[in-house]
């Protein structure tokens, strides 16, 4: 089993900040990409930010100069730093992974459950 708990969403006025982490647990061989999606009401899942093992990144440009993104490899965690919250970026937020369980296999896509994210005022 593999698992990705997210922590670290809530409520937050507009020009706040939030930082929302996850860990992932369970058989684990290596952690490729690791990254953060967004899924608002009545709108498709889009992806915020990513990150590969070397701390290579990208952002959606909605994001840039706003939010950062982290990982420790060791730890086989990813952490999203949110500054300058707008309320368009209230959605609820999932974090994925690319993970290899076994030597011999090909990594595959897990998600975490989401958590909420709500900017206003």
């Amino acid at each position: 089993q593999v698992q990705l708990v997210e922590s670290g969403g809530g409520l937050v006025q507009p020009g706040g900040s939030l930082r929302l982490s996850c860990v992932a647990s369970g058989t684990i061989f290596s952690v490729i990409d690791m990254g953060w999606y967004r899924q608002a009401p009545g709108r498709e899942r889009e992806l915020v930010a990513d990150i590969n093992p070397g701390g290579r990144t990208i952002y959606a440009d909605s994001v840039k100069g706003r939010f950062t993104i982290s990982r420790d490899n060791a730890k086989m965690t990813v952490t999203l730093q949110m500054n300058s919250l707008k309320p368009e970026d209230t959605a609820v937020y999932y974090c994925k992974a690319n993970i290899i369980r076994y030597s011999s296999d090909r990594f595959r896509d897990y998600w975490g459950q989401g958590t909420q994210v709500t900017v206003s005022s």
